[in-house]
């Protein structure tokens, strides 16, 4: 498999702070600092650790009422993204290339501090993204 797994999950919350403690007193997990987010200045995020490469990553977006929807099951809308952990450099760059035929992707490989990614659309519209942790390989061949 080309994958191992869930990288992260993107949701979004109006309380971060109160979904940490949730989530740390429940599952142990690691809460990261929140942090600005985005380009129009009043998004942030916080990285929930959730296991040994899986993340929730918690936005709140003040103007955003995703949030307000979870209630009847199939009517509580979609998620934002989520982004797949490659197995392997080989791994990450045999998935570029199959996203760039399918045209899914232009695929731009995005240095973000401890990992590589890169976004792609699936054929319902829905935002992916596949990671590649800077520690546990050398840099994807582009």
């Amino acid at each position: 498999m080309l994958l191992d797994g869930v990288n992260h999950i993107a949701t979004l919350s109006h309380d971060a702070a109160r979904l940490g403690a949730f989530y740390r007193d429940v599952f142990e997990a690691e809460i990261g600092e929140t942090v600005p987010h985005g380009m129009h200045g009043e998004e942030t995020m916080t990285v929930f650790r959730i296991g040994p490469h899986t993340e929730l990553n918690v936005f709140t977006v003040p103007s955003s009422d995703g949030a307000d929807r979870q209630t009847p099951m199939w009517h509580r809308g979609r998620l934002d993204h989520f982004g797949l952990h490659a197995a392997s450099a080989e791994a990450f760059s045999t998935i570029r290339e199959r996203l760039v035929a399918h045209g899914a992707s232009d695929g731009t490989v995005n240095d973000f501090g401890g990992a590589y990614s890169m976004f792609f659309r699936d054929p319902d519209g829905l935002e992916g993204e596949v990671l590649l942790p800077k520690d546990a390989t050398p840099a994807p061949p582009v």
